[in-house]
């Protein structure tokens, strides 16, 4: 048994070697110093609070010039880092990923272009619930069963002006490709994404097209769709409706038998758990939105996207209160939904609240203060790539529990904290393929004579640049 486990710390760590080669040749300038930097955030003890305070970590073996030299003039290759985690979910494994959109904040960043103002979950006064900044949408891949690890496998940023819901189907696309050249994936299930209630169910199913995919998406309670099926003769003259009858979703009890149903008995958190389907629904889509930037001439009629509504009611929550609603979800792809599979993946989901969370605090992604969304994309492919480390890792690292935290239970990985904080001890049996640092010595300086030039502010929401001075409070006014 010890030599079994010995064979399989060793293959982990292969791996994990492997990974780190594969990252180094991914990136294209300053590659040392990017390398370096993405090891500081993962050998360093405690949060990440300031960008300049990972240049005094030991793994770091340069000065802080370099630091901030490296995120403003470095470059890593996007379509080649994309292949690198694409390859890490397990082989016997189903394909689940989550789709969703987290803010990076700039609220006083006047010289940052390319901000606006995006949706913040948390603000201190309780009334704003917008912020400004850059919005980046991230694709995770989920696991089975209650964990707090995923896999980011893409990450980019949601321009202003951008259309959320092309952007979203071209990272789907990208992506079953991807999962697609893999060898061994093509006996696999179809892969299933997972998306929250901001984004347009029908518009995104008609956006992917005939991909091989299947899209989960949660419906508000409050929309209105149609089975498709003809009703009674009208009186008079006129044309039948050719949407068929009307199903509320708030409506108490739907006249329409659901074309599948399942029941759960007895779960650990939820009690009892009823799930209804119901086949071939649509709704009435407008000429807005995504359907607007479509070009008219292609589109006569606007066209009919049929999917599945599935019903899910529950017993109660996991803290004992009893649901104020019922949760309703959108499934389109090649085959019918397996009930079981979707209400239990949309639980998954919320895996990325962890994932966000841990980036944010912990990992400082929005610590980085940083004047350009390109150095944000940057730094957020930078942590990526440490994350994916520090989930390879959670099998060979040592639990250095604190005498106030509780023990993880038998069979269970530890967390992506417990994970960070013993990294930096395998860390120097992995080595690194960065090499050492050049001999330097301090520059001329400004020339004499050369003034420095203030720096360009931009306007919120918008991509043109401002080469005189602005005061902020004109902008925000403005914006």
């Amino acid at each position: 048994m010890d030599a079994l486990n010995v064979d399989a710390d060793m293959e982990a760590l292969s791996v994990l070697s492997g990974f780190r080669d594969g990252f180094h040749e991914c990136l294209d300038a300053r590659a040392d110093t990017l390398f370096e930097l993405a090891d500081s955030v993962i050998c360093t003890d405690g949060p990440v609070t300031s960008l300049v305070e990972l240049s005094l970590t030991p793994v770091f073996r340069r000065g802080h010039g370099a630091l901030y030299d490296a995120l403003a003039d470095g470059a890593l290759d996007e379509e080649r880092i994309r292949d690198l985690p694409a390859e890490q979910p397990p082989a016997d494994a189903p394909l689940m990923f989550g789709i969703d959109a987290t803010t990076y904040p700039r609220p006083n960043a006047e010289c940052s272009p390319g901000r606006g103002l995006h949706y913040a979950p948390c603000r201190c006064d309780g009334d704003r619930k917008v912020v400004p900044g850059w919005q980046f949408q991230w694709v995770t891949g989920l696991e089975w069963g209650s964990s707090s690890w995923t896999l980011p496998v893409d990450v980019r940023r949601l321009p202003q002006a951008s259309c959320p819901v092309t952007v979203t189907a071209q990272q789907i696309r990208d992506l079953t490709t991807r999962m697609a050249s893999r060898a061994g994936s093509i006996d696999r299930p179809v892969p299933l994404f997972v998306l929250d209630q901001g984004y347009a169910a029908a518009a995104l199913t008609h956006a992917v097209g005939d991909a091989e995919v299947q899209l989960l998406v949660r419906v508000s309670g409050d929309r209105v769709f149609h089975d498709g099926r003809p009703g009674p003769r009208k009186p008079g003259p006129g044309r039948n409706g050719v949407h068929g009858n009307r199903f509320e979703l708030a409506a108490a009890e739907q006249s329409r038998r659901p074309d599948q149903s399942l029941v759960v008995p007895d779960t650990t958190k939820y009690g009892r758990v009823e799930v209804r389907a119901w086949h071939g629904m649509h709704q009435k889509v407008q000429r807005t939105g995504y359907f607007a930037r479509m070009q008219p001439e292609l589109f006569t009629r606007l066209p009919v996207i049929e999917g599945t509504l599935i019903e899910v009611r529950v017993e109660r929550l996991p803290d004992g209160r009893k649901p104020h609603r019922t949760m309703w979800l959108w499934h389109s792809g090649p085959q019918a939904p397996d009930l079981d599979v979707c209400w239990r993946a949309y639980l998954r989901r919320f895996d990325m609240e962890h994932t966000f969370r841990f980036m944010k605090s912990q990992m400082g992604w929005t610590a980085a203060r940083v004047r350009h969304p390109e150095q944000a994309i940057r730094w957020t492919w930078l942590l990526i790539a440490a994350y994916v480390q520090l989930r390879l890792a959670r099998d060979l690292t040592a639990d250095l529990r604190r005498p106030w935290e509780r023990r993880t239970h038998p069979g269970k990985p530890l967390t992506p904290q417990r994970v960070r904080r013993a990294f930096r001890h395998l860390h120097r049996q992995l080595g690194t393929p960065a090499r050492l640092p050049k001999t330097t010595h301090p520059g001329p300086g400004r020339p004499p004579g050369r003034s420095n030039i203030p720096a360009p502010r931009h306007l919120i929401g918008s991509e043109t640049r401002k080469t005189g001075t602005q005061k902020s409070g004109g902008a925000k006014k403005k914006g």
